[in-house]
C-alpha cells in the first residue's frame, strides 16, 4: 500500500497506521486455535489439514495440507443490491494426505461445495469453510473444489484478532453501479474462500458479468468479453501466481487508457470518465516508470500487463492490486507518478511474503525506490539522503512503542510500519557495499525469488553471498532490534558512523 508521496513521509505513515481496522494479536478462542499448524507422522495416512499457517500476526489466517495453483472466480453482478451469486473453482495439490481442508472464508452464503466432482460436506465455523470430501486425498493428488455461494457485498466484520472493533472502511468498497476490492492484509477472503496467506500464490481468473452499459476491469489480462442479450461477461486472468490480499475486480463506468510499455508490455488502464483528462498525464507516466525501474532492479517488469485503476469513491487507501495498481482517484496525484504500487509489483507481489512479519520486504523496498524515483526525477523536493533522513526519525520515534518491523507488537500496524525502518536499512546497507554491489543484491534477490515467497533470512543470505562478508547483524538489528541502530552514512547522523 501506499504511505507517502516523499514529502510526506512521516505524516502519512501515521495516518495510514490509525486507520487501519486491524488491531491487536490477541483474539477469543476461534476454530484455528485448536489446530496445529502442522504434525509429523505418516503422511500417507490421511489426516485433517491445519486450520493455520502458523502466522505470528494473523494466526487464524491461512490453511494446511495443500497448496493452491489457481482460482477461477464468477461474480454476476446486477445494480440495485449488495448479494451477488458468485461460485469459485479452486485447483490444488496436497502436501500430505487429506481427510479434510479448510479455506479461509467470511461474509458468504455457502451454496454448495464438492470435491474432485462429488458433492462434499462442508461446516463454516468462524471464518473457516471446513471441508470433508467424501474419499480422503492422496499426497501429492491434485484435486479440484467447486463451491457455489452469495458474496454479500455489505458484510465488512471486524478482523478476528479484535473483534470488538468497528472497522474504518468497507473492504467491498461499493459505489451507486459497482464496486472494487480492497482486502489487504487480512480480509480479501471476504470476496471468495481461499487460502489467504501471502505466502501461498496462485493464478487467478475472474468472471464478471455486469449489465452491458457497465464494465470490469481485473488482475491480468482480458482474455474474452461477451455479451448476451443485456448482460455482457468479462473474464480476466493472471499469467502469474499472485498473493490474495493484491487481488483486484472492479466493476463501473471507466475510460480506458489502451497504451505499449517496454518490450512490448501491454499497459490499459481504467478511471473515471470524469477523471481522464487529469489522468491521463500520471498514466502516461508509466511506460517511462517501468523502465526506470528495470533499470534500476536490473531485471524486466515481472508481470505480463500493468495499469492502474482509478476509483470513483470511497477509497480508503493506495492498493497495489497486481498487475493492476488501485487508487482512489487519479485525479488527486497531480504531484508525482504513482512510482510506489508500481514498486510493489517487483517486491510484495512478484517477490511476496513467507509470513507477515516479513512485510519489510514490500514495503521497505516499495518506499526506498519510490523516493529514489521522485527525488532523482524531481517529483519531490528534498534529496534522497533528506527523505532517508525523515524515514530515520520516524522509525526512531515509532519503534517504541509499535515494535521493530519484523516483530511488530500488534497487526494494527503491518500496514505503516515497516516502510520507514526497510528503507532505513536499504540505504545503510547501499552506503556500506556501495552502488554497483547493492544493485547487484537486489537483482540476485529478485531473480532468486521472483515468483516465490521470501522471508528475511533469504535476503539475508542473498546479502552475505554476494558481498562476501557477513551483514546478519546489521540486517537483524533493523528488523529485529528493539531500538534503531546507527545509520552508516547517514547525513547529520547523531549515532555515530555505523555498525556491523
Amino acid at each position: 500500500m501506499l504511505r507517502s508521496a516523499g514529502k510526506c513521509l512521516k505524516s502519512s505513515l501515521a495516518v495510514l497506521a490509525s486507520a487501519v481496522a486491524v488491531s491487536g494479536v490477541s483474539g477469543p478462542a476461534a476454530a484455528w486455535a485448536d489446530s496445529p499448524v502442522g504434525s509429523s507422522g505418516n503422511a500417507d495416512k490421511p489426516r485433517p489439514g491445519a486450520l493455520s499457517a502458523g502466522d505470528r500476526l494473523f494466526p487464524y489466517l491461512g490453511n494446511g495440507g495443500y497448496d493452491v495453483d489457481s482460482y477461477d472466480v464468477r461474480f454476476d453482478h446486477r445494480t440495485g443490491g449488495t448479494m451477488m451469486d458468485s461460485s469459485v473453482q479452486i485447483k490444488a495439490t496436497a502436501q500430505h494426505a487429506l481427510s479434510r481442508f479448510s479455506l479461509d472464508s467470511a461474509g458468504q452464503e455457502i451454496k454448495s461445495v464438492s470435491v474432485q466432482n462429488a458433492r462434499a460436506d462442508f461446516r463454516v465455523s468462524g471464518e473457516k469453510l471446513i471441508i470433508t470430501p467424501g474419499k480422503a486425498l492422496k499426497k501429492g493428488q491434485s484435486f479440484r473444489v467447486d463451491i457455489a455461494y452469495r458474496a454479500d457485498r455489505s458484510a465488512n466484520p471486524p478482523s478476528p484478532a479484535h473483534p470488538g472493533d468497528v472497522p474504518n472502511f468497507g473492504r467491498w468498497v461499493n459505489h451507486r453501479e459497482g464496486f472494487a476490492l480492497l482486502g489487504q492484509p487480512d480480509r480479501a477472503h471476504l470476496f471468495f474462500p481461499m487460502n489467504d496467506h501471502p505466502s501461498d500464490k496462485a493464478r487467478v481468473t475472474f468472471r464478471i458479468t455486469v449489465p452491458k452499459n457497465l464494465q470490469a476491469a481485473a488482475n491480468g489480462t482480458l482474455q474474452s468479453r461477451k455479451t448476451s442479450g443485456s448482460r455482457t461477461t468479462y473474464t480476466y486472468s493472471t499469467r502469474d501466481p499472485i498473493p490474495t490480499h493484491v487481488v483486484q475486480a472492479a466493476v463501473g463506468r471507466f475510460k480506458e487508457f489502451k497504451q505499449t510499455g517496454p518490450h512490448g508490455l501491454p499497459l490499459r488502464s481504467f478511471v473515471a470518465p470524469e477523471d481522464a483528462d487529469d489522468a491521463k498525464n500520471l498514466v502516461d507516466l508509466i511506460s517511462e516508470e517501468i523502465e526506470w525501474f528495470e533499470n534500476r532492479i536490473g531485471s524486466r517488469y515481472p508481470f505480463e500487463a500493468y495499469g492502474v485503476l482509478g476509483v470513483k469513491g470511497p477509497y480508503a487507501a493506495a492498493l497495489e492490486g497486481a498487475t493492476l495498481s488501485t487508487y482512489n482517484s487519479l485525479s488527486s496525484r497531480k504531484d508525482a507518478p504513482a512510482a510506489h504500487e508500481l514498486a510493489h509489483q517487483y517486491f510484495g507481489n512478484a517477490v511476496s511474503l513467507k509470513s507477515w512479519d516479513d512485510m519489510w520486504i514490500s514495503e521497505g523496498h516499495a518506499s526506498f525506490y519510490s523516493l529514489l524515483h521522485e527525488t532523482e526525477k524531481g517529483y519531490n523536493e528534498n534529496t534522497f539522503e533528506q527523505e532517508m533522513r525523515r524515514a530515520y526519525d520516524f522509525d526512531r520515534e515509532e519503534r517504541g512503542e509499535v515494535g521493530p518491523p519484523g516483530r511488530l507488537k500488534s497487526p494494527l500496524y503491518v500496514l505503516g510500519s515497516t516502510n520507514a525502518a526497510g528503507a532505513a536499512m536499504l540505504y545503510g546497507l547501499r552506503q556500506q557495499v556501495g552502488e554497483d554491489t547493492f544493485r547487484k543484491i537486489e537483482r540476485k534477490f529478485f531473480d532468486t525469488y521472483r515468483h516465490k515467497a521470501a522471508a528475511t533470512q533469504d535476503y539475508i543470505d542473498v546479502v552475505n553471498e554476494v558481498t562476501g562478508r557477513d551483514f546478519t547483524g546489521y540486517i537483524k538489528s533493523w528488523i529485529y532490534g528493539e531500538k534503531t541502530p546507527p545509520m552508516p552514512g547517514l547525513i547529520h547522523c547523531p549515532c555515530g558512523s555505523g555498525n556491523q
